[in-house]
């Protein structure tokens, strides 16, 4: 029995593992797939479709201040108001405050490249130097000869605030440098546009310049100050991201434990590059709870799947021990399951357990009954005489079939006291009737007893041998009735 059970308990537990292996590697496997089929997803065509959307976004919310730059630049009151030598501040502070009043811009500007003045819409705000660092965008500005820039400074006219300034080139009829005009954008502003964007793609979205430096961030702290050449992982791809000016590309680099999906588009107008960052991890987010739905679902049917074995196995193999130790005809305990309770009763009677005794019973006349109402019929007396005996006896007893119409009872209990359950069972067994309702076919059955107290060193066989010679001499007095084992 216990190897049974040792057998069982392994085969549950491998087939347990079995399945909690398969489980989880489909899950996984089917998490990998899913994460590389999103990871190229993202770098083929989620990235760059959110990137050039964001581009186009910031490039009309961006190209609306350079159009009324380039305007100023061209605007012939501005013009004539140089030529005429700068004389009515009055006039250039009213025309800086009302583009200031009509578009909302936090700042609008001319330098004078004659006076070196830097006007203001609140009046002359200072002369510029190149020995002022805070000046020297100016010169580099006329150095390079571009039409228009972008900058982002600090506004000497607010306090300081960090401003983004588009600088336009300022050129008389004759085509000679007059200065520069333009306006300026609070940062907060253009980093709110970004932040719209990461609300509404998800994404973090900043501009660097041509040299890495961030110019425009969500996080205001690295403006100016940080580049993308010292940032930990992005810094190992700075340099290829900054040769990227012809076609727009993806990158991928990992950073403080994140493996980040990066898409990379120069902007001429500007003269920056956009660059849009996805965390891989948020990306696979739906992936992850699929992944754990996958997950649960099959520890869950592996769950069912081992109760449901289990449960198979438990009534398979109690029906495998049924059969082994049960007679298939009446029900009755067969000899093997006889011999394994007298050993236990041995043990139990050398342990002081009590006597035990043996009732050997043998049907009266079974000949007939098989030869008058065929052996269909004899079947069904010996299931309906299993059946009745069993209703007599104690829990503890055992009915076994010994051998065609002879039955043995192994019970607890001395010579007289189970004699007398031997009389119940042979008065039980006398009221039964099989065959037909008719009186032709209709016959009663009885049972010859033979009864038979265990002895010290006593085997089944010897036991058995003076209980059947008790039932011989049963039968020789008349039968239907119980004898005594002669001591």
């Amino acid at each position: 029995m216990l190897n049974i059970l040792s057998i069982k308990s392994k085969l549950i537990l491998a087939l347990s593992v079995i399945m909690l292996v398969a489980v989880t590697a489909i899950s996984v496997a089917n998490y990998k797939v899913s994460r590389e089929s999103i990871r190229q997803e993202l770098l083929t065509s989620g990235l760059p479709l959110t990137r050039d959307n964001i581009y186009s976004e910031l490039h009309r919310e961006l190209m609306r201040p350079i159009f009324l730059s380039s305007l100023m630049s061209r605007d012939t009151f501005l013009r004539d108001w140089v030529l005429n030598g700068e004389k009515d501040i009055d006039k250039i502070q009213k025309y800086l405050l009302e583009i200031n009043d009509k578009y909302g811009f936090i700042t609008s500007f001319f330098v004078s490249d004659q006076t070196r003045k830097y006007y203001h819409q609140s009046g002359v705000l200072k002369r510029i130097s190149r020995m002022n660092l805070h000046d020297v965008w100016y010169y580099e500005f006329v150095a390079r000869g571009v039409e228009y820039d972008l900058d982002v400074d600090t506004n000497e006219g607010s306090g300081g605030e960090l401003t983004l300034f588009i600088n336009y080139r300022v050129e008389g009829y004759d085509g000679t440098l007059m200065g520069v005009a333009g306006v300026g954008l609070k940062l907060d502003w253009v980093a709110g546009i970004l932040h719209s964007f990461r609300e509404k793609y998800g994404r973090r979205v900043y501009l660097v310049d041509p040299f890495g430096k961030i110019q425009v961030h969500s996080d205001q702290s690295l403006i100016n100050r940080s580049s993308i050449h010292d940032m930990e992982g992005i810094g190992k791809i700075a340099t290829a991201i900054l040769d990227t000016r012809d076609d727009p590309t993806s990158f991928e680099y990992d950073t403080q434990g994140r493996h980040l999906l990066l898409s990379v588009r120069y902007i001429p107008e500007f003269d920056w590059y956009l660059l849009v960052e996805q965390d891989e991890l948020d990306a696979l987010g739906a992936a992850r709870m699929n992944f754990m739905r996958t997950l649960i679902v099959g520890c869950v049917a592996w769950l069912v799947i081992i109760v449901t074995t289990a449960l198979a196995v438990n009534h398979y193999q109690n029906r495998l021990e049924r059969m082994a130790v049960t007679d298939p005809l009446t029900g009755a305990a067969n000899r093997r399951e006889l011999e394994t309770r007298f050993e236990r009763a041995v043990s139990r009677y050398q342990r002081g357990g009590g006597t035990f005794s043996v009732v050997v019973m043998d049907l009266d006349g079974f000949k007939n009954v098989n030869d008058r109402l065929g052996h269909l019929m004899g079947d069904k007396v010996l299931a309906g005489v299993t059946h009745g005996v069993r209703g007599m006896l104690r829990p503890d007893d055992l009915l076994a079939r010994w051998g065609g119409d002879e039955f043995v009872v192994l019970a607890r209990g001395g010579l007289g006291e189970v004699a007398a359950l031997a009389e119940r069972i042979r008065l039980s067994v006398s009221g039964l009737s099989f065959g037909d309702d008719d009186e032709e076919s209709g016959m009663p059955v009885t049972v010859s007893c033979g009864v038979t107290e265990y002895r010290e060193g006593d085997s089944l066989d010897s036991l058995t041998a003076r209980a059947d010679a008790a039932v011989y001499r049963a039968k020789a007095s008349g039968r239907d009735q119980v004898a005594l084992a002669q001591t």
